[in-house]
């Protein structure tokens, strides 16, 4: 079939799935994924594996622009006020996460160390994907929406930091090689530096080409071209473009006067990519992981979950977050799709003896986050009270406008009398 004729179905099924998924007041994000996957092998057979290697660009394009918009939350007189509290929270939803999974694969089911110590390190990361266009769905804002997408990006660098040091105490223990301590720890924190380094040359680049730029047209092919040679540039030095990407947004809502011209040319642009991004990751999904995953799957997706909720609980009552971030920032941090799907590459390279169990168990919780993630992430900022909250900081903004217009000053008022005698 055409190729064009084949990204039209697809994202006309996409919408359709949104659509649906509206009625029934879930996350359009969520209708993405399911009809997407009524698309793969699981029913229809119309998107095979061929087609997903054909649409991996639009699945890189979306995954920079998602990283890239990430970047414009790290306010950095905001980052000051809560950067350190951002920092334990994450990191205490990491420990949690990779300690519990850990635990269950090791002691629990009696797995291998290396088996248990790497899956245990891929349930670190987070999808914020998802979980950012619930929260654009819903024009969410409040402190858990300021929180979670920091977290979210952290959580990504604490999540290529723990595979790394994983993966090393893996192949030591079955022998494969032997790794200093500097060197277990040095491979992770340089290719984040790196990928923090690139990503600042290129944020400031664009930061100085933006200033001259006039119009919002020229303004948006310019982003497109960075965020490109970003995602680029990185796969051929072997870093992380997520990361490239977000240090990106963040020089951009930092350094250029009115950055949020550049995001919004940028938004305008990509909304039917991540239709067609999530769609196609739907359509990747196949059932037949339930008949092999087993109960080793289904406990890791409960470990996971349980993990990551208990974790961000703690970080959160122990820096004294607000009482709505403590309760719901848990429920926010449940997908899990693109930085783990791409870890079971390395993982089939380095350890081929445990690629296979790997990764049926990653994508049977690929299947069930992505799809639930959603949902949960709704659930959260409802719960926070925070859906529709840009919307009433609007109303708030035009009714005091509107008072300031309407008041009539009296012949008596103070401010005259200071006038007369003036």
């Amino acid at each position: 079939m055409d190729l064009l004729l084949k990204i039209s179905i697809v994202l006309l099924v996409g919408i359709i799935g949104g659509k649906v998924a509206g009625i029934f007041k879930l996350p359009n994000v969520s209708g993405y994924l399911v009809a997407g996957l009524f698309l793969g092998p699981s029913f229809f057979k119309f998107i095979g594996g061929d087609d997903i290697n054909t649409f991996s660009i639009i699945n890189e394009l979306a995954l920079a622009v998602i990283a890239f918009n990430i970047g414009s939350e790290f306010i950095i007189k905001d980052m000051l006020k809560l950067g350190k509290s951002i920092v334990i929270i994450t990191l205490m939803e990491v420990i949690g996460a990779v300690v519990i999974v850990f635990s269950v694969m090791y002691y629990l089911f009696n797995q291998p160390f290396a088996f248990s110590v790497v899956i245990a390190s891929m349930s670190a990361a987070t999808a914020p994907a998802a979980t950012l266009l619930v929260m654009k769905q819903y024009n969410a804002h409040g402190p858990l929406t300021k929180t979670i997408l920091p977290v979210v990006a952290l959580d990504d660098v604490f999540g290529i930091m723990a595979f790394g040091i994983a993966m090393s105490l893996a192949k030591i223990s079955i022998g494969k090689q032997q790794h200093s301590v500097l060197q277990m720890f040095s491979e992770p924190i340089i290719e984040i530096s790196g990928s923090l380094l690139l990503g600042l040359i290129l944020g400031g680049l664009l930061v100085m080409i933006a200033k001259k730029s006039t119009g919002r047209d020229n303004l948006q092919a310019i982003t497109l071209v960075a965020i490109g040679i970003a995602t680029g540039l990185s796969k051929i030095l072997g870093l992380s473009s997520l990361l490239v990407c977000i240090m990106m947004g963040t020089m951009v809502v930092n350094y250029l006067h009115k950055p949020k011209k550049v995001f919004d040319s940028i938004n305008d642009f990509v909304t039917p990519v991540y239709i067609l991004f999530f769609t196609l990751a739907g359509a990747s999904l196949n059932l037949s992981t339930f008949k092999t995953v087993g109960l080793m799957g289904i406990a890791y997706v409960f470990a996971r979950a349980g993990g990551k909720m208990l974790g961000a609980y703690v970080g959160a009552k122990g820096v004294k977050a607000d009482p709505m971030i403590t309760k719901n920032l848990g429920l926010a941090l449940l997908p899990q799709g693109g930085i783990s799907i791409g870890l079971i590459v390395l993982v089939r390279q380095q350890l081929p003896e445990y690629a296979v169990a790997v990764s049926t168990i990653i994508m049977f919780s690929v299947l069930i986050y992505e799809v639930s993630g959603p949902i949960f992430a709704k659930i959260a900022i409802q719960r926070a009270g925070e859906i529709n909250g840009l919307d009433k900081i609007k109303e708030s903004r035009e009714k005091a406008k509107n008072n300031s217009k309407n008041i009539k000053l009296s012949p008596n008022s103070d401010y005259m009398k200071v006038q007369n005698v003036e």
